[in-house]
């Protein structure tokens, strides 16, 4: 009976330690801006003194004045991967590429700042 008890507590204890541990340690997103920051910057080196600073500039606002999500996250994947804004056709739904070039007239004012006065922006 007491080896019963004691393996009945011995299991409630890892039970409970398991349980905690996982409300203690939740998973870790990674922030959109601080991805988005860490994947532009290598694309802006040697272009701009603060790459740092012209992305997070980039992030904040130009593409911040693109209310369309899908428009937002293709211009946000084009500057990522090419260091210029950029969206291409297939990263938009088929109904949303007639937007594109609205969407870079949108955040011509933004980037221009952002590009040639990060600290101003």
């Amino acid at each position: 009976m007491n080896l019963r008890l004691c393996a009945a507590a011995i299991l409630s204890l890892l039970t409970i330690s398991s349980v905690q541990a996982q409300v203690r340690a939740p998973s870790r997103l990674p922030d959109p801006r601080t991805e988005f920051v860490r994947q532009c910057a290598p694309r802006m080196l040697g272009r701009w003194e603060h790459p740092e600073e012209v992305c997070g500039c980039l992030h904040d606002h130009a593409a911040a004045v693109v209310e369309d999500r899908d428009l937002r996250e293709a211009l946000l994947r084009g500057i990522s991967e090419t260091g210029v804004p950029t969206i291409e056709t297939d990263w938009v739904p088929a109904a949303k590429q007639s937007e594109i070039g609205a969407t870079f007239t949108k955040i011509a004012k933004p980037t221009l700042q952002c590009m040639f006065d990060p600290a101003k922006s």
